[in-house]
């Protein structure tokens, strides 16, 4: 990979968490030119990437060289997998891939993308569930079964007697039967150059899950996982992002349970303190000597649904009320403030239109707001309608009143929103 930046990156798929996290770790770094890739239909990437191509399954013949196409077209030169068989199958193609594959040899790939293949590999290095051969006479119920080649938790369950064993291997073949392990359950974020081994391994405690997902985790002070981190990539030779996963049995002592050569959807936790993974992925691969600065943070994150929105329409000039709106119980709106910038990046005029009691310039001396606003409109007399001062028939008004919105509207014929529904007008894709 060139040395010089920017970069243009393409992430694939980009609507998967893990590509989700990619893009809120890059989409402002000035070394990056953020593109996605998607299958075709309607995706939660549609919000996220202004750049946003269409692909075909990697299960599709035409997905390699469409992917070719691709890359030559808006001159590629690196390209992110977010999910797990779509890094097996870049790493298997990375000789017929004109831009940089962001993970490790395919030997490594192959072997992470099975469990019991990792485990092989790891168990003479660091503690490994035992995997019973499923008409073992000896398997010590309950016990813990996941397919071989699962991702997100998919099919992994307890399984409580012989009989329930047998029912589902009947339905699944593809299950590793293994120890059971109650305890607590921890991701580990990692990052290693070549030549120079592990630069940062952090724990964080897998609170709460769903599908797979930490929605809700927390940093913790684990010594043991550096050298945990150490053996695991001196064995697999991992390089740039990658995790493992370990849990505790009933006595306390950590197990692995995988090991991933790609970002995971949760690292923001580990990346908030220092290491932004995919950036330090980028400067690895293109050959930058790296080292890696932390903030010591006893810290938490939660995860859950997010909201943007898609909302084309053309603004010709923003006008913003601003008693209950731009300040709101003494303190102000920052998520309006960040809607006034995106208007002024875009060259849109901003107004304020208010009918404040007091000095307008004053209050927005007071709030650090005064130099926000290409125009002041200050209406003293309440018996002038704000509709009065607003000509532009594609203008937008922000405010709290509904007789204000509803009059505006009426005569205008201009789109009005209260503070809560103007987040329909951030663009927030990258």
């Amino acid at each position: 990979m060139k040395k010089n930046y920017p970069w243009n990156v393409l992430v694939f798929p980009a609507s998967s968490e893990v590509g989700l996290e990619i893009h809120r770790a890059l989409r402002d770094s000035k070394e990056v030119v953020l593109h996605g890739a998607q299958q075709p239909g309607a995706s939660v990437a549609d919000f996220h990437f202004r750049r946003l191509h269409e692909l075909p399954s990697i299960h599709d013949a035409s997905c390699l060289p469409r992917l070719q196409a691709l890359i030559a077209a808006q001159n590629i030169h690196a390209v992110f997998p977010a999910y797990d068989d779509v890094t097996k199958w870049l790493a298997e193609r990375r000789e017929e891939i004109a831009a940089e594959v962001i993970t490790s040899d395919i030997s490594v790939c192959m072997t992470c993308r099975s469990k019991r293949a990792t485990c092989q590999a790891l168990k003479d290095i660091v503690p490994v569930p035992r995997l019973y051969s499923p008409v073992a006479s000896d398997i010590p119920f309950p016990v813990f079964v996941k397919p071989d080649r699962g991702q997100g938790s998919q099919r992994a369950r307890r399984i409580e007697n012989r009989a329930e064993l047998k029912n589902a291997l009947a339905a699944e073949q593809d299950l590793l039967v293994m120890d059971y392990l109650p305890g607590r359950e921890y991701t580990v974020d990692c990052f290693s150059q070549r030549g120079k081994g592990v630069l940062f391994a952090q724990a964080r405690r897998r609170i709460r899950t769903k599908n797979g997902i930490a929605t809700v985790t927390r940093t913790e002070n684990l010594p043991a996982v550096r050298e945990w981190a150490a053996k695991i990539a001196s064995r697999l030779d991992l390089r740039g992002a990658w995790f493992f996963q370990i849990k505790e049995d009933a006595a306390g002592k950590f197990h692995l349970l995988e090991v991933a050569p790609r970002m995971a959807g949760s690292m923001a936790l580990s990346r908030v303190t220092g290491p932004n993974f995919p950036l330090l992925s980028l400067y690895e691969a293109a050959g930058y000597d790296l080292k890696i600065d932390t903030v010591e943070a006893d810290m938490a994150m939660g995860r859950s649904l997010d909201v943007r929105f898609i909302y084309d329409k053309p603004i010709e000039a923003l006008y913003v009320d601003l008693d209950d709106t731009l300040i709101v119980r003494g303190e102000v709106n920052t998520r309006l403030v960040a809607l006034i910038f995106q208007c002024r990046n875009h060259g849109i005029p901003v107004r304020l239109l208010t009918r404040h009691k007091s000095s307008v310039d004053a209050t927005l001396g007071k709030f650090r707001l005064a130099q926000i606003f290409d125009r002041i409109i200050h209406i003293p007399d309440d018996a002038v309608l704000k509709a009065d001062f607003i000509p532009e028939k594609n203008a937008v008004l922000i405010d709290d009143s509904f007789q204000e919105r509803h009059t505006v509207a009426t005569q205008c014929g201009i789109r009005c929103f209260d503070a809560a529904g103007a987040a329909c007008l951030l663009d927030e894709r990258a």
